[in-house]
């Protein structure tokens, strides 16, 4: 079995986000305080959350375990899914984004238990990639007019860019250009 050492990588915020409304669009913000609910107030938010489609083996609205308080998202990633959707952008907000980072390329490769160590204190643990869905294909469509095609097209276009998701590990507080440390566990591919 290969095993691939644990590394550490660099990065910086670029963008911070909350949805705090009642739909997953989230808007700009300055500062985000984590608490081990996530963002206060913000739609994803919260120790539990209830299952959905992406867990086929609960019954839909199971209550469970929120390893989806946070959406990390790349630059690189969403202008990639962007081109291959023949758009000129996707915005973070669009798609309920939380954090935008710069600096660690192909982000969404990240393996799950890396740990993200902010300079302010906060401690964020990813869980996965963010598999793309219709719901946020849709989100986008209505900034381009007559491009319907889009909310199916996304999951296609968004495939291995859609970013992270996470759960707050160690509350803190986290700043727009913010620097923070990757800290990449040891891998290894079980066969």
């Amino acid at each position: 079995m290969q095993r691939i050492p644990a590394r550490k990588l660099s990065g910086r915020i670029a963008g911070l986000y909350a949805a705090l409304g009642e739909d997953f669009v989230s808007a700009p913000v300055e500062a985000l305080d984590l608490s081990f609910d996530g963002i206060a107030g913000d739609v994803h938010g919260g120790p539990t959350r209830r299952s959905g489609g992406r867990e086929p083996w609960y019954k839909r609205g199971t209550e469970m375990r929120n390893e989806r308080q946070l959406s990390l998202l790349a630059p690189d990633e969403l202008a990639q899914a962007a081109e291959a959707l023949g758009i000129p952008e996707i915005k973070p907000e669009w798609i309920g984004g939380n954090m935008l980072i710069e600096g660690i390329a192909d982000l969404t490769h990240l393996p799950p238990r890396t740990l993200l160590f902010f300079e302010g204190g906060a401690t964020v643990k990813i869980d996965g990639d963010n598999a793309p869905c219709r719901l946020a294909g849709r989100s986008i469509a209505r900034h381009f007019e007559g491009r319907a095609d889009i909310e199916m097209g996304f999951p296609k276009a968004a495939k291995n860019r859609r970013g992270l998701v996470g759960w707050i590990e160690k509350p803190g507080r986290v700043a727009l250009g913010e620097a923070f440390e990757a800290r990449l566990p040891e891998q290894w591919i079980y066969g």
